[in-house]
C-alpha cells in the first residue's frame, strides 16, 4: 500500500534529481502532443488531454507503487471515452471517471492488484488490437481532410461514411499527415531519446501556419486553448445516473487497472525492480477521481511513456511529477501555440500510435499459439471492433477463464510489451 515515493525519498540526492528532471521534461515533450491528440480523438476538447496529463499524471507518480510509472490519457481509452460521451454527454464521462476512481480505491484496499494475473493474455491482445483498428479508422477523416459533417461511432457505418466522402480528399492534408508519420519514424530511428513526436508534429504544423495551407488546426476547430486549470468541482449525479453509468465505470476501472499494472510490470523488467500492485491501483483510483474533479479524462499508466522515462534516465516518481508540472508550465505560458498544431499531423501521430499498440512484431507468435488462444484473441478482437468494448471484455474474460479452468492450472506468463 505504501507509495514508492516514500521509499525513494529516503535516499534521494542531487544526482537523482538531475536525472529525474531531464527524464521528466523529455517525457513531457512526448506526452504533450499525444495528450492533445488522444483527447480530440475521444470526442473531447484538446484541453481535456492536458488537464488529465497534469492532474492524473502528477497523482499517479506521487501516490503510485512504481518508481518510474508515467500516467495520463492513453489510446486504450479512446474507444470507451468516445462511446460514453456520445451516449451520455461529457458530464456523463466525468461522473463515470469519478465512479471508476472509487471502484479502483475499493479494489486497492481489497488488495485486488494481483488479480491481473487471472486475465488471459489473448483477451488483452485481442481488445488492444481491436482498439488500435478503431483508433486508426477514426483518424482517417482528418488524415485525408475529408469533408463530412458527422462520422458515426459504429465501425461499419463509419467506414461506409468515410468511403462515401472519398471524393473530398485533400491532397494537402494527406501530405501533412504522411510527412508527420515519416518524420516521426525517421527521428525515432535516428535519435530514439529525442522528443521526435513533438518535433515532427511541430515542424509540419509550422509549415501549415507559415504557408497558410488550407488545413484544419486545433484553433480553427476548437478555438483558443485555456491557459489555466479549471477550478475543481464535484460532478453532478443522481442515483439513476449512477446506475446508468455503472457499466461504463467498471470498464474504465478495468482498463485503467490492467493498463497500469502491465506498464508497471514492463518497467520492472527494464529497471530490475518490483512495483507494489495494490499501491498502484490505489494511485489510479485517486488519479481518476482527481481528473474527474478537474473535468479531465480517464487516466492510467502509459506503457510507451513509462518506457521513454526509463530510457531517458528517470530514477524515481519525481520524474513523473516533473513531467506533469512541465505540461502545466506549457499550458500556463504557451497554450496559444498549441492552437497551431495541424489536425492531419495529430491524426498521423495517432495512426502510428494505433499501429504500435497492435504490436505487429508479435503477430507471428499469436498465429503460432494454441488454437484456444487464437480463438480467444479473435473473438475479443471481433467483439471489440464490431460490437462493444464492454461486451468484448466480459465475454473474453469469461471464455478465457473457462478455458483456463479446463486447462487445470496451466500457467501463462506475461511478456514485455511497448505499446
Amino acid at each position: 500500500m505504501k507509495p514508492k515515493i516514500l521509499t525513494t525519498l529516503a535516499t534521494y540526492d542531487r544526482q537523482q534529481f538531475t536525472a529525474d528532471l531531464i527524464a521528466g521534461v523529455t517525457v513531457a515533450m512526448i506526452a504533450l502532443p499525444l495528450s492533445l491528440a488522444i483527447a480530440i480523438a475521444s470526442g473531447a476538447g484538446p484541453e481535456k488531454g492536458l488537464i488529465t496529463a497534469i492532474v492524473a499524471g502528477f497523482l499517479i507518480s506521487a501516490l503510485g507503487g512504481s518508481r518510474v510509472q508515467i500516467g495520463g490519457p492513453t489510446g486504450a481509452f479512446i474507444v470507451v471515452v468516445f462511446g460514453v460521451i456520445a451516449e451520455h454527454g461529457y458530464d456523463g464521462l466525468v461522473l463515470a471517471t469519478f465512479m471508476a476512481g472509487i471502484i479502483m480505491l475499493i479494489a486497492g484496499y481489497l488488495k485486488a492488484g494481483n488479480l491481473v494475473a487471472y486475465v488471459p493474455e489473448p483477451v488483452i491482445n485481442g481488445f488492444t488490437i481491436g482498439i488500435g483498428i478503431i483508433i486508426a479508422t477514426s483518424q482517417l477523416k482528418d488524415l485525408f481532410g475529408l469533408n463530412t459533417a458527422q462520422v458515426p461511432a459504429e465501425f461499419i457505418a463509419k467506414v461506409e461514411t468515410l468511403w462515401a466522402a472519398r471524393g473530398t480528399t485533400s491532397g494537402v492534408a494527406l501530405g501533412i499527415g504522411v510527412a508527420t508519420m515519416v518524420l516521426i519514424m525517421v527521428l525515432r530511428r535516428l535519435a530514439p531519446r529525442f522528443p521526435g513526436l513533438l518535433v515532427a508534429v511541430g515542424v509540419t504544423s509550422a509549415l501549415v501556419a507559415l504557408s497558410a495551407l488550407p488545413v484544419d488546426t486545433i484553433f480553427s476547430r476548437f478555438g483558443t486553448l485555456p491557459s489555466s486549470l479549471p477550478m475543481p468541482a464535484l460532478p453532478d449525479f443522481s442515483m439513476a445516473r449512477v446506475v446508468e453509468l455503472l457499466p461504463s465505470a467498471f470498464v474504465i476501472a478495468f482498463l485503467a487497472g490492467i493498463e497500469s499494472l502491465l506498464s508497471a510490470m514492463v518497467a520492472d523488467r527494464m529497471i530490475d525492480g518490483h512495483h507494489r500492485p495494490n499501491a498502484e491501483i490505489l494511485a489510479q483510483g485517486f488519479a481518476n477521481i482527481g481528473s474527474a474533479l478537474f473535468t479531465g479524462l480517464p487516466a492510467t499508466g502509459a506503457i510507451a511513456r513509462t518506457a521513454t522515462n526509463v530510457r531517458a534516465g528517470g530514477k524515481t516518481p519525481v520524474a513523473g511529477m516533473v513531467h506533469a508540472l512541465t505540461i502545466l508550465l506549457v499550458m500556463l505560458l504557451a497554450a496559444p501555440l498549441a492552437g497551431y498544431l495541424a489536425m492531419p499531423a495529430l491524426a498521423g501521430l495517432l495512426i502510428l500510435t494505433a499501429w504500435n499498440m497492435t504490436e505487429p512484431h508479435r503477430w507471428r507468435s499469436y498465429m503460432q499459439a494454441r488454437p484456444s488462444d487464437r480463438l480467444l484473441l479473435l473473438l475479443t478482437l471481433v467483439l471489440t471492433v464490431f460490437a462493444d468494448l464492454t461486451v468484448a471484455i466480459g465475454v473474453g474474460v469469461a471464455v478465457g477463464l473457462a478455458l483456463r479452468l479446463r486447462a487445470q492450472g496451466r500457467k501463462e506468463d506475461w511478456t514485455p510489451r511497448d505499446r
